[in-house]
């Protein structure tokens, strides 16, 4: 008989999970972006709705208890950011407020994973929200002052919008501390084709 020599067969390549995680496809943005649009559109309607209740609602600056006095309705104007600070610099907060925005939306932009997209949804919201109390607001444009109305304690007044950029930033840390990833990887699909079979010699 002629001598023959088996042929080598390479060796299946094995890849972890953690390799696979590491270099496989991340999910797609698409998959995510509506969502994240649609959270932080609902944000701002929200927002928006309530502040329009207590306009029509509430008489300025009279508290009404909720929560005994610990919570009350109080209509509020700000002119400033949080605490009133910075009420003599309105344009300057609403330029602040607007660099917030772009910069939340480029966030947005580059995320697939879905508890990053609830975070960012909720500061894209409540920023986008705050944005336009600036802009189109008494006393002018990009001079207007945002509508407080949630007595926390008598020491602050706030809005839906500050609780979801407040909800939204603890949400960041959070994801951060725990190394959740922006991008979420996608297991990959394992390929569909046979192996083919080994060639032998008789």
């Amino acid at each position: 008989m002629p001598d023959t020599e088996p042929e080598a067969t390479a060796a299946p390549v094995t890849t972890t999970a953690t390799e696979a995680e590491a270099v496989g496809p991340t999910r797609p943005i698409t998959k995510v972006l509506p969502w994240t649009l649609f959270w932080a559109a609902g944000i701002i309607l929200i927002d928006q709705a309530t502040k329009f209740w207590a306009e029509t609602t509430l008489e300025p600056y009279e508290g009404v208890p909720v929560i005994g006095e610990w919570i009350q309705w109080r209509l509020v104007y700000n002119p400033g950011a949080a605490f009133g600070i910075g009420g003599d610099y309105t344009w300057v907060l609403t330029l602040i407020a607007a660099l917030a925005v772009v910069g939340i939306a480029i966030m947005v932009a580059r995320i697939s994973s879905v508890p990053w997209a609830l975070a960012a949804g909720a500061l894209l919201g409540g920023a986008i929200s705050h944005l336009g109390d600036r802009l189109f607001r008494e006393p002018g444009f990009a001079r207007g002052e945002i509508v407080d109305f949630i007595d926390y304690f008598g020491y602050f007044v706030g809005n839906v919008a500050d609780i979801a950029l407040v909800g939204g930033a603890i949400a960041i840390m959070l994801l951060s501390l725990l190394g959740v990833s922006l991008r979420r990887p996608e297991r990959p699909e394992p390929d569909p084709s046979p192996e083919a079979p080994s060639a032998s010699t008789h």
